[in-house]
């Protein structure tokens, strides 16, 4: 992979107000993402930013006025990371992420931090000092030759060392089995690897659209050409069964391993200690429709 276009940009502040159900601010030190995943809905900013260059091969670096009464922010949900990855390898040249959690250090801001980097590990202790701070690391395959297919982020194991040691250390983890490929990605394998070392597993299908559609549906007929008829049905004729037959695997499988398996995120203030619980988050309106359905 050649080097990123990188260039330094003014902003006049880093926090914008979010209409996510999750926070109250996004915050992204970063425009653009050098991890380059194939999949990446992101890549819809280019829109807004006036690139031309490939998603994946340029970042700028946002430098922005510091932070005035942060307290204001005390008590307010901050998700740092919504279109961009905080810790991107450059992220250890510039320390823009770093930056922030400073200016932001004893505002009493809640943070939600999404990464599939190691490098957040640098940043540890000081994550730790805000109050019900969460981490999620985007983990969709075992397999590291289909990993580098899809992204150049950290490996498989360094993001579940890191997921580890947070955890250790007392920080909420959640663990992001994000995209599920149809035929491609184990979940049950990436559940049960990682279901000592995080308080939350999120399950979210592939959502094919977009400009990157073409670029995933090249890939599987040059790659897993057997696997063609499934992602026909599925993409193409918008065939749910894949999902509600997964839906089912899943709910069993993790009833097996004492789990609990639901379909909206209710479980932020379980106590740190329980088990983790997995959360639904592909097509459930619709398998929940489907299935009434199939019962009348």
């Amino acid at each position: 992979m050649s080097e990123p276009l990188i260039k330094q940009i003014p902003v006049r502040s880093i926090l914008s107000k979010s209409n996510l159900p999750v926070c109250e601010y996004s915050v992204n030190p970063y425009v653009g993402c050098t991890h380059g995943c194939r999949y990446c809905y992101a890549s819809f900013m280019k829109r807004f930013t006036g690139h031309t260059e490939p998603w994946g091969t340029f970042l700028d670096v946002k430098l922005w006025p510091v932070i005035r009464r942060p307290e204001r922010y005390a008590g307010k949900e901050l998700f740092i990371g919504s279109v961009t990855d905080p810790y991107l390898p450059q992220e250890e040249q510039y320390g823009r992420t770093r930056e922030l959690l400073t200016q932001l250090r004893g505002s009493g801001a809640k943070l939600s931090i999404a990464t599939k980097s190691a490098l957040i590990l640098r940043d540890l202790d000081l994550i730790k000092s805000f109050p019900d701070a969460r981490v999620s690391w985007s983990i969709n395959t075992l397999d590291e030759e289909f990993r580098r297919d899809m992204d150049h982020a950290a490996s498989i194991q360094e993001r579940l060392a890191a997921m580890e040691e947070f955890h250790r250390a007392g920080i909420r983890t959640t663990c992001f089995i994000s995209p599920i490929f149809p035929g491609i990605t184990d979940a049950e394998a990436i559940i049960r690897r990682a279901k000592e070392h995080c308080n939350l597993i999120w399950l979210e299908n592939l959502n094919l659209r977009g400009s990157y559609k073409t670029v995933i549906l090249d890939y599987i007929r040059e790659r897993h050409p057997q696997l063609v008829p499934l992602y026909q049905d599925i993409y193409g004729r918008g065939n749910r069964a894949y999902w509600e037959a997964l839906d089912t695997r899943l709910r069993a499988f993790t009833a097996e391993l004492g789990l609990d398996y639901v379909t909206n995120d209710d479980s932020m203030n379980r106590p740190f200690e329980a088990p983790p619980v997995v959360v639904n988050y592909f097509y459930h309106e619709q398998i929940k429709k489907s299935a009434k359905k199939c019962t009348q």
